[in-house]
């Protein structure tokens, strides 16, 4: 099989995967996507016997089709080692009938680690690969979870430097503490004025600004991102898809070939597009479940076809889904169009200019796998303690927005598959909002007379699980990085760093 990345906006423009991961986004301004979607070649029985490790290779080797077995399988081991708390990386937790993907493990307890500990790994081979002599510049935005994984990732990585954006008041304090006490020579982190969506257009348009990148170039660097717009963090993803459904196997929960149903927390669009292409690889998922918060963008997509992102932004208990442009739908776009880049190319200028486009009804009608749904903020509170109520199971804030969907979706079909909700943070990383949703129906005592790293200890007594070592480290850490920038000044503060 002959597989190569293209571009969404112009699918003349081919790069090897390697290449692809370099860039990150194209230099049209589209994202890269595979020629074709490769087909599963080992038979789900036999990968219900393997480590997630093996499975994430038998994967990925398919899409990082000019990387050397011996180069992936040094990425994989380099990467899923003992940063991870739990041996088998992604475990599932049945609570209460619903099967929880706990993706949240790893260093920054958040599901971006299952990612962006390859990333780093993946970029710096594919750079001796294709003779790249310049440092690379990962610039990257955050509404959360992203900025801390990609930091950790990064940090102190030869021939690397990394730059986070984040808005200033739009994630939780423990994802800020988590980011400005970030070490390494290499890094820097910088607040925006501004949210999450201004952020990642800033990102956008530095990497579209060809005399910034000319000029960066002559220097020494090149550009590339973390964002999950780079095709280095949405193969890994796919990974623990295809490895959720097999441990349901292995525990003689499902038969081989029996369907399951996907719910997923929804920002960025990018972990529920890996479902997606996990299911396009011949994995046997039914629904795929789109969750949404109050920024009910893909909501109402999935309803009319038509993206509007012309409407008020909310700040909500959920940070790292507060987003209005979720950039990896333009992936969906162009295979809906039937791999139309003229077509996806137009709907991405409409947004640009209007804000808004309406998809055809062809396209609607491969829409088919999805099913959209959102949760207010006072299902999300409702949600933690229902689950709590339910099994002991203590739920962040992210993974309560899907659940909450899940169990509507549930209760208003006929649907009989295992639900699998992909559990995106440990609800140590927004504890305030997990204990104020629990005191609804729990004598938890005072809460606004401490600080969240306090309150840490009240989520320990009630759950039962022990403070992660990445909240813990936090108590004595210093703040390292405290910029703050006005979007439009996002470029010089790319030039003040590389000086």
């Amino acid at each position: 099989m002959s597989l190569q990345y293209v571009s969404t906006r112009d699918k003349t423009n081919k790069v090897t995967a390697s290449q692809a991961i370099l860039q990150g986004l194209s230099q049209d301004g589209g994202l890269f996507v595979p020629t074709v979607i490769p087909k599963l070649e080992i038979s789900l029985d036999t990968l219900a016997g393997y480590s997630y490790q093996r499975v994430a290779f038998e994967v990925m080797k398919l899409f990082l089709n000019d990387f050397t077995d011996e180069e992936l399988m040094s990425c994989i081991d380099a990467a899923y080692d003992d940063k991870f708390d739990d041996v088998s990386i992604a475990p599932i937790k049945n609570e209460a009938g619903v099967y929880y993907l706990e993706l949240f493990h790893g260093a920054t307890i958040a599901f971006k680690d299952m990612a962006l500990s390859i990333l780093p790994h993946l970029m710096t081979t594919a750079a001796k690969k294709n003779d790249v002599k310049e440092e690379i510049v990962i610039l990257t935005a955050t509404s959360g979870d992203t900025g801390k994984a990609a930091l950790a990732g990064f940090a102190d990585v030869p021939g690397t430097r990394i730059m986070v954006f984040y808005p200033k008041d739009g994630v939780s304090p423990i994802q800020e503490k988590q980011m400005v006490t970030q070490k390494g020579d290499n890094t820097r982190v910088i607040a925006i004025r501004g949210n999450f969506d201004e952020a990642q257009t800033g990102v956008k348009n530095i990497f579209g600004d060809k005399q910034l990148k000319d000029e960066l170039k002559s220097r020494g660097y090149i550009l590339s991102s973390a964002n999950s717009i780079n095709i280095g963090r949405l193969v890994p993803q796919i990974c623990y898809y295809v490895y959720a459904y097999t441990r349901l196997l292995a525990d003689n929960v499902i038969k081989n070939g029996d369907t399951i149903d996907v719910t997923v927390p929804t920002g960025n669009f990018g972990n529920i597009l890996a479902c997606y292409y996990a299911k396009q690889m011949g994995l046997p998922v039914g629904k795929l479940v789109c969750a949404s918060n109050e920024n009910r963008v893909l909501y109402d997509f999935f309803g009319s076809g038509v993206y509007d992102k012309n409407r008020e932004f909310v700040l909500t208990t959920s940070p790292s889904m507060d987003i209005l442009i979720s950039s990896n739908l333009e992936r969906l776009i162009y295979h809906i169009a039937g791999d139309d880049d003229k077509q996806t190319a137009e709907f991405m200028r409409l947004l640009s200019e209007e804000g808004k486009y309406e998809i055809t009804p062809e396209m609607q009608k491969r829409l088919s796998d999805f099913y959209g749904g959102y949760a207010n903020e006072n299902a999300t509170a409702e949600e933690i303690s229902r689950v709590y109520h339910a099994s002991g199971y203590v739920i962040d804030t992210h993974t309560a927005v899907a659940s909450a969907v899940s169990y509507k979706y549930r209760e208003g079909s006929s649907a009989k598959s295992p639900m699998v909700i992909a559990s995106t943070a440990s609800p140590y990383k927004f504890t305030r909002y997990v204990l104020e949703a629990l005191s609804r129906t729990e004598d938890i005592g005072r809460l606004n007379d401490k600080s969240d790293l306090e309150l840490t200890k009240k989520l320990e007594a009630i759950s039962g699980v022990e403070i992660p070592k990445a909240v813990r480290e936090l108590f004595d850490a210093p703040v390292l990085h405290d910029r703050v920038c006005d979007v439009d000044k996002m470029p010089d503060e790319v030039m003040e760093f590389l000086s």
